[in-house]
């Protein structure tokens, strides 16, 4: 039988929160890929070799990915400086930057860097949701 290890760290941030983010960042990250631009041709080809030119004109996956990472980006800016650096930490924790036993330290690292811009720092990350979900997994949460 495993034996649970006991937590070291009171998250601010509700893991059911980070968990709300992870399915965003997990939405986002699964959208369509960015060389379909609205407008942009692309050539299909079928299956006996003859070719077509596709003209892509806006598909509404785009659109809603447009909202899903707004949506995000607010529910990021709305945090709290405690909550957004815990955030940020988990990332890095995902990410492999420290490891459980430094989360004081990860905490602290993230505290210091600007608040205004974690949005765009956290979603400029291309594979957030997972760093986010690993991180809880490290902690344990």
């Amino acid at each position: 039988m495993q034996q649970r290890r006991e937590k070291e760290w009171n998250l601010t941030i509700g893991p059911d929160t980070v968990r709300l983010f992870i399915l965003k960042a997990k939405a986002i990250s699964a959208g369509v890929n960015e060389d379909y631009e609205a407008g942009a041709e692309h050539e299909i080809e079928y299956d006996g070799g003859t070719r077509d030119s596709h003209h892509h004109d806006g598909l509404a996956e785009e659109e809603e990915e447009d909202l899903t990472a707004r949506e995000l980006r607010e529910l990021i800016n709305d945090l709290n400086v405690d909550e957004a650096a815990e955030l940020v930490a988990l990332a890095w924790l995902g990410r492999g930057d420290y490891d459980a036993s430094e989360w004081q330290e990860a905490v602290s690292d993230a505290r210091q860097r600007s608040n205004r811009r974690t949005a765009r720092y956290l979603l400029g990350m291309p594979m957030l949701g997972d760093w986010l979900e690993e991180g809880l997994d490290a902690l344990g949460a």
